[in-house]
């Protein structure tokens, strides 16, 4: 299993949010390219930007991004109001390893056999695009947390895997931002039901303790950020974790 360090951008700023709320921000005295650079110099091969103002529709932060991420050669797992197949294709195009759809995808019943023609033509879907399930309670959530689908989370998987998606990014939102533990049990659930999709956990990680937990239940890596920021999960750890897991592949 593999660590993915997690940068959140809001206004230009590396931030993180409590829950998915804009109103509980907390900024970090650290820009985006500082962050990069460290994580590369430790070796790590991977990186999740989130462009929270992408979000909300908002793409001035995109100019910013891209000419830092344009820079980096790690691998970057981008997202932020991917709504539209032309989105998607831009963000390949800028050199984006992976890119991460989520709303739309639920949203939009069109929208997932559309981008699984155009993206799957040339590549395996789950290795250009990851599918992001954002659940409360093992309700679907989006929107920004703000609306809930009535697609029951297992027979949402389903249909993603049989359009060719097989890597999904699930946060549990009752997690996020808290480091309190990850959503062992949701993973577990998610797991059983397909042992074979590619699960990046993302929510709650607080220590090393919870990735060696997560690991244990054969998620393919997990997302983590704030436990970073907050001085609970080291990039030494981090890095020797990698080290490891690349090792025993």
């Amino acid at each position: 299993m593999y660590i993915i360090p997690a940068i959140d951008i809001l206004d230009k700023k590396v931030v993180r949010l409590r829950e998915g709320d804009y109103e509980q921000v907390t900024q970090y005295e650290v820009t985006l390219e500082e962050m990069i650079e460290k994580y590369q110099s430790q070796g790590t091969q991977y990186i999740h930007v989130i462009d929270l103002n992408g979000a909300k529709s908002d793409f001035t932060n995109q100019e910013y991004l891209f000419n830092i991420i344009r820079k980096t050669d790690m691998k970057v797992q981008y997202g932020g109001g991917v709504r539209s197949i032309e989105k998607v294709q831009e963000l390949i195009d800028a050199g984006i390893h992976r890119v991460i759809v989520g709303t739309q995808a639920i949203t939009n019943p069109d929208f997932l056999p559309q981008l699984s023609k155009a993206i799957c033509g040339s590549s395996k879907c789950s290795d250009r695009v990851v599918v992001a399930i954002d659940v409360l309670d093992e309700v679907i959530k989006y929107s920004g947390w703000m609306e809930s689908s009535p697609i029951k989370l297992m027979d949402y998987v389903d249909k993603c895997l049989n359009l060719g998606f097989f890597r999904f990014l699930c946060t549990d939102i009752n997690k996020d931002g808290k480091l309190g533990g990850a959503g062992i049990e949701l993973y577990e659930k998610l797991l059983d039901h397909s042992p074979f999709i590619k699960l990046i956990a993302s929510g709650g990680v607080s220590s090393m303790k919870d990735v060696e937990e997560l690991s244990k239940i054969k998620v393919e890596s997990c997302v983590v950020g704030k436990a970073i920021y907050e001085g609970k999960i080291s990039i030494e750890e981090i890095k020797n974790w990698n080290l490891q897991s690349l090792i025993s592949i």
